[in-house]
């Protein structure tokens, strides 16, 4: 059974196979895990979400089309199952980014000062806390995006095809949340004022609001 693709996994499930739904499970868990995590930045919130996700996943599963990567289509059911659990508990109300066609450039609401790498910083351990008490802080979409693009290193395409925005729609969000995280984790940038490393393919924040990411 290992050798089969996630998808054909998939499709045993559908045709009654008691099996192959649980090794798609051990093949993705701990990233499904993680992607969780970070975007309820709690982990009883986290578990729940992910056990909720797998649940509508398992039962969805003849919903799936093959337009994408079985990956794909498991990180967006987890990444709707953790923004669901964290718009309910929310406590405060979100600013809504505006629509796209509205032509409010990102880059007229921070400051273009380099912006402090969110992965570099988790990677460690001492700044996990930090970086993690930072994201919470963020509007849930703005949080999902620098999770996927940021600290899980999907492409931008990607991140939109489980976000179910457009391209433009996730450099956005990214933008707007990397200028809020470099203001609270100011403190994690290269002292001696060397340029911060960015995330490998995404290039540099520019001054049109986009985070270079094609």
């Amino acid at each position: 059974m290992s050798e089969q693709s996630d998808a054909e996994l998939l499709a045993a499930h559908c045709a009654g196979d008691p099996n192959a739904f649980a090794e798609i499970v051990r093949r993705h868990r701990d990233r499904l895990w993680a992607v969780a995590l970070r975007t309820t930045g709690n982990p009883e919130e986290a578990s729940d979400a992910l056990q909720d996700a797998l649940i509508s996943a398992y039962r969805r599963a003849d919903s799936f089309r093959g337009d994408s990567a079985v990956t794909t289509w498991l990180h967006r059911i987890v990444v709707n199952a953790s923004l669901d659990r964290l718009r309910r508990r929310s406590v405060r109300t979100w600013v809504p980014l505006p629509d796209e066609s509205a032509g409010e450039s990102p880059a007229a609401l921070v400051d273009q000062a380099p912006l402090a790498d969110p992965r570099a910083a988790a990677e460690s351990s001492e700044t996990v806390r930090e970086v993690r008490a930072a994201l919470e802080t963020l509007p849930p979409d703005q949080r999902a995006a620098i999770v996927l693009v940021d600290l899980e290193g999907w492409s931008v395409e990607d991140a939109a095809r489980v976000l179910e925005c457009p391209v433009g729609t996730v450099k956005s969000r990214c933008f707007r949340g990397r200028a809020k995280l470099a203001e609270r984790l100011a403190h994690l940038r290269n002292p001696d004022g060397a340029e911060p490393v960015v995330p490998p393919g995404h290039g540099k924040v520019t001054t049109d609001g986009e985070g270079g990411a094609a």
